[in-house]
């Protein structure tokens, strides 16, 4: 059974820092691209960050470029997000995603609040 369990959301001023974990189980995690995705409220869910396997090649928007870092160790089985410089528009709930074997599969979220 795929499971993936962020963690480490919370609430920070402008211009603060967070790291977000996803723990995840069920599948071959180091042999599939990984994806972190945001949904503010009232807003379409996008992504922000995604890291291929193998290679380990990162992609990011230009909204979030320089402040934010995807990485994984595929030995803890866990994908994380460092947020830098954020800002009150970074506010939303993050998710991790990974596509296996045709599925689209999804945390449960995390809330991140940036605001003064």
């Amino acid at each position: 059974q795929v499971q993936l369990v962020e963690s480490g959301g919370g609430w920070v001023q402008p211009g603060g820092s967070l790291r977000l974990s996803c723990a995840v189980s069920g599948f071959p995690f180091s042999s599939y691209t990984m994806y972190w995705y945001r949904q503010a409220p009232g807003k379409e869910r996008e992504v922000v960050a995604s890291i291929a396997s193998p290679g380990g090649a990162t992609n990011y928007p230009d909204s979030v470029k320089g402040r934010f870092t995807i990485s994984r160790d595929n030995a803890k089985n866990t994908l994380y997000l460092r947020m830098n410089s954020l800002k009150p528009e970074d506010t939303a709930v993050y998710y991790c995603m990974t596509w296996y074997r045709g599925s689209a599969y999804w945390g449960q979220g995390t809330q991140v609040t940036v605001s003064s």
